[in-house]
C-alpha cells in the first residue's frame, strides 16, 4: 500500500557525482520521502548502496525507465551526457524527452531538471567538444519539459565544485547573467540541496533560472529556500 504522508522520488542519473548526493539527501529524509534512483549500470547501483530502491535503465530506451517512474511524484533528472565520450544528442535530448515523456504518463507532479548555465550562448566552448552541442541539445531538453504543461523546476547550474554545502550565499540569476561575473560556480552539494528544497515550496513551480554562489565567507549561508525561490520571476 503507497505511503500516503511521504512523496516518492525518482533521481536519474543517481550513480553520477551530483545524482549521488541527491540521492543520499532524500535517504536520509525518511519522514518526508521515498527514494528511487535510476543508474546505468549494476556497477553503480552497487556503488550508491542501492537496493530495490535503485533500477538499472538506459534512458535512451524509453521502455527500460518506466518501471523506475511508475508510481513516484516527482522526479529529478541528472543525466547528462559526458563532454568528449559520446554524441551530445542522444542522452541530453532523446534521454531526457523519454524520461519527460514517462513522467507525463505516470502522472508525476513534479520534475526538476538540473541543466548548465551557457545555453545562450551557442558559441559556448562546451558545445565544441567532440562537436557535441551538449548545450543546445539541453535547452532543446529544458523547452520540452516548459511546454509539457508538467510543474517544472530548470535549474541550470554554474560551474560544478566538490566542495563542502550549505556555507554559502546561494545567487539566482537568469540568461546567463551570472556568467558575466566572478561568482560564477556552485558546489555540488548546494545544487542537490536546491533540488530538494524545489520539491517542497510551490515558490519553486513553472521556474527557471541560473543558480551560483558567492564565494565562502562572503554574504550569509542561505537558509531560507521559499525566499531564493520567490525571487525568480522566469518561467524560462
Amino acid at each position: 500500500m503507497a505511503d500516503l504522508s511521504r512523496s516518492t522520488v525518482l533521481v536519474t542519473g543517481a550513480g553520477g557525482r551530483t545524482g549521488q548526493i541527491v540521492y543520499k539527501k532524500l535517504k536520509e529524509k525518511t519522514d518526508q520521502y521515498v527514494a528511487k534512483g535510476l543508474v546505468r549500470t549494476e556497477e553503480s547501483k552497487v556503488k550508491i548502496g542501492g537496493a530495490e530502491d535503485v533500477f538499472v535503465g538506459d534512458i535512451r530506451n524509453a521502455d527500460s525507465i518506466v518501471p523506475a517512474i511508475e508510481g513516484i511524484d516527482s522526479l529529478i533528472i541528472l543525466t547528462s551526457a559526458v563532454p568528449k565520450i559520446k554524441p551530445g544528442a542522444d542522452v541530453d535530448w532523446i534521454g531526457q524527452k523519454n524520461q519527460i515523456d514517462a513522467a507525463k504518463a505516470a502522472g508525476v507532479k513534479h520534475i526538476v531538471l538540473v541543466g548548465s548555465m551557457g545555453g545562450t550562448n551557442p558559441n559556448h566552448p562546451l558545445n565544441n567538444l567532440g562537436k557535441g552541442n551538449i548545450l543546445v541539445w539541453k535547452r532543446k531538453a529544458e523547452q520540452y519539459l516548459a511546454d509539457s504543461g508538467l510543474p517544472y523546476t530548470i535549474i541550470r547550474a554554474g560551474g560544478l565544485q566538490d566542495r563542502e554545502g550549505g556555507v554559502r550565499e546561494l545567487l539566482v540569476g537568469k540568461d546567463d547573467e551570472l556568467l558575466k561575473t566572478d561568482t560564477r560556480s556552485i558546489t555540488r552539494a548546494d545544487v542537490a540541496e536546491v533540488c530538494v528544497q524545489a520539491l517542497q515550496f510551490e515558490e519553486a513551480k513553472f521556474k527557471a533560472f541560473d543558480l551560483a554562489s558567492k564565494p565562502e565567507g562572503a554574504g550569509t549561508p542561505t537558509k531560507d529556500f521559499k525566499a531564493l525561490f520567490s525571487q525568480i520571476t522566469t518561467r524560462f
